[in-house]
């Protein structure tokens, strides 16, 4: 660890001469660590006061803000029909207001931060960019309905990302297990390789997977020093949303940081719960081997616990009553790509009842195996998701041979969690990779993205450790 340290130090020395200032004299760097780049992924360790953790991820991650602010500005706009200055008075008149004091520093530090490496960017836009989960469709479909017209653009959230908990009789040594693939376009998806150690002035430590920008994770996987492990789910085809409510970015890194038992992360998600990202969260505690699932509707909330058993997710609501009131989810139609990963979830975890580890998790979120059709078949329908090589898409999100699927994945155990560890791997953990130049070629609806999708290799698994 001492040898990686000094290369992680130096390469922050060398990175920081590049930009207007001086890191040996500015306060605000002080213990402030970037990485060169590990099998695809960077990482980062922050530390002190909001302004500083926020003004060290904006200097250290100023190139790739820059670069995915114009990613984000441009499929934001696309999907909703609405520019960007829509999303930025929304970031300002209807986010900014419900954001905690703290965290409005840290997003001001983060423009901050990148201003001082070159970047012309104002703590509005860092605001919109932090909304990009939420705002799009979530808050564009509810403004469209104020304003009394038919919602532009996507209408719902798809179905995105697969995950599973389990502990007890279920894995290896009794203890949590807990594992994620994110799900997105291709395009952001290969810059959601970022490693965050963050060592806060108030609250846990917290080591996550992350975007540049983002003051959460995003994806939201991760665990804390008080041992809380925590991902998620989108609930497919959700909607609703609470202008008035705590914007969802605000409330998962808020109970990233604060939370030192399930109990007091299902309140952190609760309070002041602005429906926007609607999720099922899969959480563990570590110190009592118990694990949880929170699907968190905006009027439906339901809380399961065990200290024997699992839960899964992939986007499949569960509770009849949010179903019904909150989504336009068929649970009967087993083709759809929700219901086919839940039923492989209970399928492969089944199987390896009291043998699931952290190698069983890297197996399961690199699995081909479509229950629908009954094969092994690479698709939207498998848990390792290739929306890219389906010929039907996904709904409302992505066209047939869309450029998105499983972009990296995410795995840990309750001793790793303990030491503040996690394995990760960038591009599809199956091994196959993506061609951006080929798939264009083949799919020239897809042009719009021809500036910035870029090849996704299937890189290694990496162990990484929050520097101590």
């Amino acid at each position: 660890m001492k040898k990686l340290s000094i290369l992680l130090l130096l390469s922050v020395a060398v990175l920081c001469a590049r930009g207007k200032v001086d890191p040996a004299k500015d306060s605000r760097l002080k213990g402030a660590v970037r990485s060169g780049e590990t099998n695809g992924w960077i990482q980062v360790h922050l530390q002190g006061t909001p302004a500083q953790i926020g003004f060290q991820h904006g200097y250290l991650l100023a190139p790739e803000i820059a670069e995915t602010r114009k990613i984000l500005q441009l499929e934001m706009t696309r999907d909703s029909k609405k520019d960007w200055a829509f999303f930025r008075k929304a970031a300002h008149d209807v986010y900014w207001p419900h954001i905690d004091r703290e965290y409005r520093e840290e997003l001001q530090g983060i423009a901050d931060g990148a201003k001082a490496r070159g970047v012309d960017i104002d703590v509005t836009d860092v605001t919109a960019l932090n909304t990009w989960l939420e705002a799009s469709p979530y808050y564009t479909t509810w403004f469209d309905k104020q304003k009394g017209k038919k919602p532009q653009g996507a209408k719902a959230p798809a179905e995105r990302c697969s995950a599973f908990v389990a502990t007890g009789s279920y894995t290896r040594d009794g203890k949590p297990v807990i594992g994620h693939n994110a799900w997105t376009g291709y395009m952001d998806g290969a810059r959601w390789n970022i490693i965050f150690h963050i060592v806060p002035a108030g609250g846990n430590a917290i080591l996550m997977d992350g975007f540049p920008g983002l003051i959460h994770s995003g994806d939201d996987f991760g665990t804390n020093s008080a041992g809380i492990m925590i991902t998620e789910t989108t609930i497919s085809n959700f909607n609703g949303f609470d202008p008035k409510g705590i914007p969802e970015f605000v409330r998962a890194r808020k109970a990233m940081q604060y939370s030192n038992s399930i109990d007091d992360f299902v309140r952190i998600m609760k309070e002041g719960n602005n429906g926007g990202y609607a999720n099922t969260w899969l959480v563990a505690d570590r110190r009592t081997n118990e694990i949880a699932s929170l699907e968190l509707g905006l009027k439906n909330v339901t809380l399961k616990r065990s200290k024997d058993g699992y839960f899964s997710g992939s986007n499949y609501p569960e509770d009849p009553k949010l179903i019904k009131e909150e989504t336009e989810f068929d649970p009967a139609d087993m083709g759809v790509s929700a219901n086919a990963r839940r039923v492989r979830w209970s399928q492969v975890l089944e199987e390896n009842k009291g043998a699931i580890d952290v190698e069983a998790g890297k197996r399961f979120l690199g699995d081909h195996f479509d229950s629908f059709s009954k094969k092994q078949d690479p698709n939207e329908r498998t848990l390792c998701g290739h929306i890219d090589l389906s010929p039907r898409g996904i709904k409302d999100w992505q066209p047939p041979y869309g450029a998105a699927g499983a972009a990296q994945a995410k795995v840990m155990d309750s001793d790793m969690a303990g030491r503040m560890e996690i394995w990760a791997a960038m591009g599809h953990p199956c091994g196959i990779h993506f061609k951006a130049a080929a798939h264009l070629a083949a799919n020239p609806d897809l042009s719009w993205q021809k500036d910035f999708l870029k090849d996704l290799d299937s890189r290694p698994w990496t162990k990484f450790q929050a520097a101590h």
